[in-house]
């Protein structure tokens, strides 16, 4: 990867703190980091990062964050208890917040704030902290976190380092295992924590460089008891802290943060080589710049508003997949050794495969494919050392969140798309082991056994059947791909296993036990969660449609395309219930649920049985009903960007039904005028001639790739790819 640079006294000269590019300027941070009515929040942070950066540097608004707060911070709260250096985007759990600072002039540890004292852009954050009139400014490079604090005049300067501050401890069984905090210069402090959580056996180091030296230094262990004046210079223990002073000055307190997985002489070179820098305006611009690039690969045009809920969204897929390597190319293993990457390859974590291979990951082979490179190289070398590809992907090792293999959607895209640098023969053995080897919520010899799992054998079974069916499709095109006949017919023959649970009388997919009975009573509006129940965050019917892969077939145990189009009528209307909906499900449009991934792509499919216009309806009263620019500006968990990605494509006009199937059903674009700048130097080039009443102006007559009329509404991978205009005409 690329890494933008700006020279020292060029970014001191020119950049004001807060940089605002062409592109960034349209970014609000703030979007999606409360809850809504009824609902979930996006679980977003406001906090600075870079793209796809190790380091998220933002505020913790909860003394202990867990599943409603997943990111650390949420708006409906009014006190901050510091700023840590790790966290997680959108999602549905909570994890790492890691190495928490806090400004004070005592030894308060927590201060009361307001939202119109706070401000946010791509790269920086800043705040004042009420209680003790202290402003915090945050910044970022890709592995290491910029703090300034600014103090009244005439009082002491002070920061909390604190070691214990995690994510709720207990949950996912998390605890600290160990930790460290050292002072090993007058200006430096080094350390470490190994936590357990979410993510198992996280080891993380720190180097803590100051703008000067400090004056003096308290050290507090598991019990309160406390070292200072010289009289240690060194804590270990479950839950150690340091209180820092600077004296008393008007000068500010700058502070630089490299973190690493893999030892303290990696978080000090990565400290070193990424922020050589005391001038924090440099940090700002730098960030700021290399957004604006990212987000430049997409160009919008038309109204700002609609342009911040755009760029804001396409901002939220660029936080990750995370940099897990070290600037030296070294990274942690999933067994704990230390391994070296080829040069000018970047290891990754943070891979939310359950929500991301539906959207993000195909936006990625368009716009990212060096990038794709590296994410997919990360899961085979995963497979390496595991035996097969991942399921959530957290800080290097694998915490089995979700059900189905859909690394394997993700792995097989990128070969049959022929993103280069990815070895396909590697590629193929992972794919077929994960596919064949049982582990955690696969037992393949049950799959093979069966035709389908039997609830009693395996929980979530009929979600697992359909998703298990699907990521069998990919392996067969990947089989295929690589000539391999007997795989391809063997994939092939499992990925109609969705079949063997479609009921015939209730006309929905349900539950079967081991021997071939159907499981009563049988619900089609009950929801499941994450067990003892047949669906996986969801209902019957918001499963149904899950056959990405096989449209046609679903269609026909449907009854026709009449009969589908009704159902679909029915989906999209039906407001029943039947006792309590799952958590994760906010956003509803009848059963339709858009704060949950499974019903992402069921707008869609009126275009396979004739009908676009109800698509088009469907997916703009989506775009306009269940976004916004407000804090609650999403209608559930963002889920590492899958949330934003619908949004990215659909208001580009498209979106990947079948994620692997190498082409895009066409919707309604949201802007008139859109270019995706290819990696390859070509555009390709989306405009909409509205003809018809503002209201109506979603409605699509006809669409055109490079003047010749596209009548199956499907735009073609390949073709994106050769550049060229896609052209709407509306009613």
């Amino acid at each position: 990867m690329k890494t933008i640079y700006i020279p020292l006294a060029l970014a001191a000269l020119f950049y004001p703190m807060a940089v605002a590019g062409k592109y960034t300027k349209y970014v609000d941070p703030f979007i999606g980091t409360g809850a809504i009515e009824g609902g979930l929040s996006g679980n977003n942070y406001p906090g600075a990062t870079m793209p796809f950066g190790m380091v998220q540097l933002s505020p913790d608004t909860d003394e202990a964050p867990d599943w409603f707060n997943a990111s650390g911070y949420d708006h409906n709260d009014r006190r901050i208890y510091g700023f840590s250096h790790t966290r997680l985007s959108g999602t549905g759990a909570c994890d790492l917040i890691d190495i928490l600072m806090m400004p004070t002039t005592s030894d308060m540890r927590v201060s009361s704030f307001t939202h119109d004292e706070e401000e946010a852009h791509p790269g920086y954050y800043k705040v004042r902290l009420a209680d003790e009139n202290i402003e915090a400014e945050l910044s970022a490079t890709t592995r290491t976190g910029i703090h300034r604090y600014t103090y009244p005049a005439g009082k002491e300067r002070k920061i909390w380092l604190d070691l214990d501050h995690s994510a709720q401890k207990g949950s996912w069984d998390r605890r600290i295992i160990n930790a460290q905090i050292r002072q090993t210069a007058p200006n430096t402090l080094e350390g470490y924590r190994v936590i357990t959580g979410w993510a198992k056996l996280r080891k993380i180091y720190f180097v803590v460089e100051f703008s000067e030296p400090i004056a003096d230094l308290t050290l507090f262990d598991n019990d309160g008891r406390e070292y200072g004046n010289g009289a240690s210079n060194v804590i270990n223990g479950k839950s150690p802290r340091a209180l820092l002073s600077f004296g008393k000055n008007d000068k500010p307190v700058m502070a630089k943060v490299g973190l690493s997985a893999v030892s303290l002489a990696n978080a000090r070179e990565n400290l070193q080589k990424e922020a050589s820098s005391n001038d924090f305006a440099y940090y700002t611009a730098a960030a700021d710049k290399a957004w604006d690039s990212q987000l430049g690969k997409i160009e919008v045009d038309g109204d700002p508003e609609k342009m911040k809920t755009f760029y804001t969204a396409l901002y939220h897929t660029m936080i990750q997949p995370n940099t897990f390597s070290d600037i030296n190319g070294e990274w942690m293993t999933p067994d704990y050794s230390v391994a070296k990457l080829p040069e000018g390859e970047t290891q990754y974590t943070t891979f939310s495969l359950w929500d991301t291979y539906r959207a993000a990951h195909p936006l990625y082979t368009i716009i990212e494919p060096e990038r794709t490179r590296d994410f997919v190289n990360s899961m085979l070398r995963h497979y390496d050392y595991y035996g097969y590809l991942p399921i959530w992907h957290l800080w290097g090792q694998d915490n089995y969140c979700m059900i189905g293999n859909h690394a394997v959607p993700v792995v097989a895209d990128a070969v049959i798309k022929g993103i280069p640098g990815i070895d396909a023969n590697h590629a193929w053995e992972a794919v077929k082991n994960s596919s064949t080897q049982s582990h955690p919520n696969s037992p393949f010899h049950v799959w093979e056994k069966y035709g389908y799992m039997p609830e009693e054998l395996q929980t979530q079974s009929v979600s697992i059947t359909l998703e298990m069916a699907f990521d069998d499709w990919c392996a067969q095109q990947l089989a295929q791909y690589m000539g391999k006949d007997s795989d391809a017919k063997h994939f092939g023959r499992r990925a109609q296993f969705y079949r063997n649970l479609h009921n015939p009388d209730s006309k929905f997919f349900a539950p079967k036990d081991q021997n071939g009975n159907w499981i009563e009573p049988f619900d089609p509006l009950k929801y499941g969660a994450n067990g003892g129940n047949p669906f996986t965050e969801g209902n019957a019917w918001q499963y149904y449609w899950y056959v990405p892969h096989d449209i046609e077939g679903l269609i026909e145990l449907t009854g026709g395309e009449k009969a589908f189009s009704d159902k679909l009528d029915t989906f999209f209307t039906l407001t029943d219930t039947s006792g309590e909906k799952n958590d994760n499900i906010s956003g509803l449009i009848g059963q339709y649920a858009h704060g949950n991934e499974p019903s992402h792509h069921v707008a869609y499919l009126y275009n396979y049985v004739g009908q676009p216009e109800k698509t088009q309806d469907m997916v703009n009263r989506i775009m306009t009903d269940l976004y916004n620019n407000n804090y609650n500006g999403y209608a559930g968990n963002d889920d590492c960007g899958e949330m934003s990605t619908w949004y990215v494509l659909s208001a580009l006009g498209f979106y990947p039904v079948n994620p692997v199937g190498g082409e895009y059903s066409i919707g309604t674009p949201l802007f008139d005028h859109a270019v995706i700048h290819l990696p390859s130097g070509k555009d390709f080039t989306i405009t909409a001639d509205r003809k018809g009443k503002k209201a109506n102006s979603h409605k699509v007559k006809q669409v055109k790739l490079n003047r010749q009329p596209i009548k199956d509404w499907k735009l073609q991978h390949d073709a994106l790819l050769n550049g060229g205009t896609l052209t709407f005409i509306t009613k």
